[in-house]
């Protein structure tokens, strides 16, 4: 096992993974900025260095240098690093000089992220393995002319995609042919600005998909298990802003036939370390999107209700040692929802950075906040927005709801305006309840409830 182990990220998920390492009796490095020197992570590690400024745009400073991460790593002693998610977490390249500097990656190997970071390689690898795809060529689609031939070909509405994409960014949908042009355009060059990679690929558009995500973990030694899956089909923008496990949509049947293609999916590969695979799912079929080669934000819902902890099942296969778990083993308990609490104004979710006054977390039973502020803590500016996860678990998705929006009621953040009264609005929605919503439903509710929004 390991003796010490550098978090290569902040907030949330940088406590997240000190307290496991704790438990297991493994030391921690937390690495910050200068903004960051008083971040919680930063105090609740047993050392701690910095790293450099806050990064500014374009540049790869701090929480992005391979320099900077790599020899934080080996001023402090520690043979092993934790990516988080973020940042370096899916950084093939910066995977490659750990593996130099023989410094273990706490996640699976340079090969296969960038085998799923690429999305024309990883649906090539994804279909050679039997699982279900999206309908469209696995090849990049260098013209608008071909662009064109291949929406014909599968028919509109069609999606253009950044092949080395994320987070809704290069994408856009196109409805007909006299809005090709445009649409494939500025696909390629958001890609280009984004990822420095213009590469973009065609797919036919799902226009009421709901995400759903099979969390996966392998040993790389031919082992592997699934752990359900994830609903996290409330989304703006492409982000996921609420996730619950299991989907309501599902039945056992359905689950367990998706999930045990996915855990021989990465057995076949030889995967070694946690992973997602993400799919639309729409008139009861499955088609694969892509594979996410790190722990997920809404991993937490998983482990509520499987009682397992994800980041010491990585610990554990990165240390070299077989998976445990058997598939047999791994019995769901009962419903859990997380929902993310963004520094930002509602409805139009600007960020709102500043000094925290007053901190209160919820607490009871069924109830986890996973966060990284204190009384007198200032959000900075540089980073992203979220500022805690808070995640709920009861025996059914009534009960589950029901804590969750006892717990939103007992959260203080002042004078921060945050995103819980967006929650505590959409708790309360018939939709919502009886789970009838698709990828696009958000963006339109919230344009339909701004007014009440403004009003929380």
């Amino acid at each position: 096992m390991f003796s010490k182990v550098l978090i290569a990220n902040r907030g949330e998920i940088s406590l997240r993974i000190i307290r496991t390492c704790k438990e297991m009796g493994i030391a921690t490095v937390a690495v910050h900025t200068t903004v960051d020197q008083d971040a919680m992570h930063v105090r609740m590690a047993d050392e701690a260095i910095c790293i450099g400024t806050p990064r500014s745009p374009g540049n790869k400073e701090s929480y992005l240098s391979f320099s900077a991460i790599i020899s934080a790593c080996e001023i402090t002693g520690s043979n092993a690093l934790h990516p988080g998610y973020g940042f370096l977490s899916e950084n093939a390249e910066f995977v490659e000089q750990l593996e130099d500097h023989e410094i273990t990656f706490i996640g699976p190997s340079s090969k296969h992220i960038k085998l799923m970071g690429d999305k024309i390689t990883a649906k090539e690898k994804m279909l050679e393995l039997g699982v279900p795809c999206v309908p469209g060529p696995n090849e990049s689609i260098e013209t608008v002319d071909r662009a064109l031939s291949v929406a014909s070909d599968i028919g509109y509405p069609v999606i253009v995609k950044a092949s080395a994409g994320g987070g809704g960014r290069g994408m856009k949908v196109v409805n007909s042919q006299a809005d090709m042009e445009a649409a494939y355009l500025a696909a390629q060059q958001e890609a280009g600005a984004s990822f420095g990679n213009d590469e973009v690929y065609l797919e036919k558009f799902l226009p009421h998909g709901r995400h759903i995500e099979i969390q996966v973990l392998g040993d790389g030694m031919g082992n592997a298990v699934h752990f359900g899956e994830r609903d996290c089909t409330i989304q703006r923008r492409h982000q996921k802003l609420l996730e619950e496990a299991p989907s309501p949509l599902l039945d056992g049947k359905k689950r367990s036939h998706i999930g045990e293609i996915c855990a021989e999916a990465i057995a076949e590969m030889g995967y070694e370390g946690v992973g997602t695979i993400e799919f639309l799912y729409q008139d009861g079929e499955f088609y694969f999107i892509e594979m996410n080669t790190r722990l997920q934000v809404e991993h937490p819902v998983t482990e509520a209700i499987f009682g397992i902890d994800l980041v010491k099942q990585q610990i554990n296969v990165a240390a070299g040692n077989p998976l445990e778990l058997k598939q047999g083993d791994l019995v769901p308990r009962g419903h859990s929802i997380e929902v993310r609490i963004n520094a930002e104004t509602v409805p139009d979710f600007i960020p709102c950075p500043g000094k925290v006054g007053l901190y209160h977390s919820p607490g009871g039973l069924g109830i986890r906040m996973d966060s990284f502020l204190y009384n007198g803590y200032t959000v900075p500016q540089n980073y992203d927005s979220l500022i805690g996860k808070l995640i709920s678990h009861g025996e059914t998705r009534t009960i589950a709801i029901a804590k969750l929006k006892r717990a939103l009621e007992e959260l203080i953040v002042h004078p921060i305006s945050t995103t819980a009264p967006l929650f505590q609005l959409l708790l309360e929605d018939r939709d919502f309840l009886d789970s009838n919503y698709d990828i696009h439903w958000l963006e339109k509710w919230i344009q339909q409830n701004g007014k009440l929004l403004k009003n929380q």
